[in-house]
């Protein structure tokens, strides 16, 4: 899963405010960026969330929903919305099945020791459920602006 051309599992997950919701319920109007991401409230995770939230009026205007996901807590998702003052949906995947399911819960390795994680990962999903462009061991900095401007680009080409 996870791969370009690949429809969305239709899986559900409970948000920021302990609702539960399908991925595919919280498609835009042209479809939805759904980023992983591996933990509340780390540097790295804040950054991205925060570019996220920036642009989050422009993804909008084109049709397009932000959701963030990561095997963190209704409740750590609710203190980092709160503390970071986030507005777009995060989805706690405490049991790992949709970061399974998109194949971003890997082995990793981090000063030189070996683990199960998220790894850092985008993917620009069509209103069908279509996955349209996938990012893989994504660098924060700057991410956000980075999937936007694609986005305009597909859009020029006519893809999304």
């Amino acid at each position: 899963m996870g791969s370009l051309g690949e429809l969305i599992p239709d899986l559900s997950a409970p948000n920021q405010h302990g609702q539960l919701h399908t991925l595919k319920s919280l498609l835009g109007s042209k479809g939805s960026i759904v980023y992983f991401y591996p933990k509340d409230n780390t540097p790295g995770c804040t950054l991205e969330a925060n570019d996220f939230q920036t642009l989050s009026k422009e993804f909008q205007e084109r049709g397009f929903t932000v959701i963030g996901i990561s095997k963190d807590s209704v409740k750590s998702h609710a203190g980092f919305c709160s503390k970071h003052g986030l507005e777009f949906t995060l989805l706690s995947d405490q049991d790992g099945a949709i970061c399974e399911a998109f194949g971003v819960w890997k082995e990793k390795t981090m000063c030189g020791k070996t683990s199960m994680g998220i790894v850092r990962s985008t993917f620009i999903v069509d209103n069908t459920g279509t996955i349209i462009a996938v990012y893989s061991n994504v660098k924060t900095k700057e991410h956000a602006a980075t999937v936007l401007a694609d986005l305009d680009r597909m859009s020029r080409a006519g893809t999304p």
